[in-house]
């Protein structure tokens, strides 16, 4: 059985993108990821795409999704940081990761938050593999 996973932000555009590209590589296994927006750009920012593909993850196909996109029944619900209050989704767990969001600043902010972004994946990633969700 896979855990049902979304990363949810604003647009959906840079933090949850690179997020759905690490649990996708990293946990296919044992996740089965999503991404949303409760406000979606228009496309996955380039940036998001150039700091993954430096790692050799390729998030360029995917794009902004609505929260309707989604499953409605979630077992680990997690928010960017978005400073704003996600809408009421059922889940087992639920984390926010407070992150800045990236957009407009230099590959080098971009960078920085792939990086925390990635550790906290993996962090996630081993807690489902314990079984040690809240």
């Amino acid at each position: 059985m896979k855990y049902k996973v979304a990363f949810v932000c604003i647009g959906n555009s840079c933090r949850s993108q690179m997020a759905e590209g690490f649990a996708k590589e990293y946990a296919s296994d044992v996740l089965e990821v999503y991404s949303a927006g409760t406000n979606p750009a228009d496309q996955v920012k380039p940036n998001a795409v150039k700091a993954m593909e430096e790692l050799g993850i390729d998030i360029s196909e995917q794009y902004p999704k609505l929260l309707e996109d989604i499953p409605a029944e979630l077992d680990i619900l997690i928010t960017m940081g978005c400073g704003v209050e996600c809408p009421y989704l059922p889940c087992k767990m639920r984390e926010d990761w407070g992150l800045d969001d990236p957009d407009g600043k230099p590959i080098e902010v971009f960078r920085e938050t792939r990086d925390v972004i990635e550790d906290k994946v993996k962090e996630l990633i081993e807690k489902v593999r314990k079984d040690e969700l809240n």
